[in-house]
């Protein structure tokens, strides 16, 4: 029986959300499976995946094939690479104290750089937090001038007016410059 490692698509239209199997690769794409192992969420910013590292580590050593998708999510968590420190082990390429020193640092490098993401686009999100609060406080000046200024205008023009209307009530009425 063909061992896969895939995807089981789950969710609704236009949220897809993954479970990681372990299936027969004749059994259909959402059917019938022998272990779920993890889950993907493409939706998340990084995504989010959650394995079980133990046992889908057993799958590869029992020889199940992770598909291409699969094989890159099981490369980014790291069990391709503790499959590979583990054969190199058994060949006696490697002792076990130093595939386990190569995996934690190589586990360490990839920690710092999933980090390094995060930090990246929180800091991101806030910048351009910060820019559309500067942008919307320039146009709430602009306004204001401009309310401003339409003010003094009003307020001249009533200024104008009132003494205008001064000047014709004082000047004697019996007075006619007309001739």
């Amino acid at each position: 029986m063909p061992v896969k490692i895939r995807l089981s698509r789950q969710g609704r239209k236009k949220l897809p959300f993954y479970h990681i199997v372990v299936a027969d690769s004749r059994a259909p794409r959402d059917g019938r499976f022998i272990e779920r192992v993890g889950s993907y969420n493409p939706i998340t910013n990084p995504a989010t995946i959650e394995l079980n590292f133990e046992r889908a580590l057993d799958w590869l050593q029992k020889g199940a094939q992770p598909t291409d998708t699969c094989r890159a999510i099981l490369s980014y968590k790291g069990v391709m690479i503790k499959k590979h420190l583990l054969e190199g082990v058994t060949k006696g390429a490697l002792t076990a104290e130093q595939a386990e020193a190569k995996f934690q640092a190589w586990m360490e490098s990839k920690d710092a750089k999933v980090q390094a993401k995060i930090d990246s686009l929180v800091k991101g999100k806030r910048d351009d937090i910060k820019k559309r609060i500067e942008a919307e406080n320039k146009v709430k000046e602009a306004r204001a001038q401009e309310v401003a200024k339409k003010r003094a205008e009003a307020a001249a023009k009533e200024a104008k007016k009132g003494t205008e209307e001064v000047a014709e009530e004082s000047a004697p009425e019996g007075e006619n410059t007309e001739a």
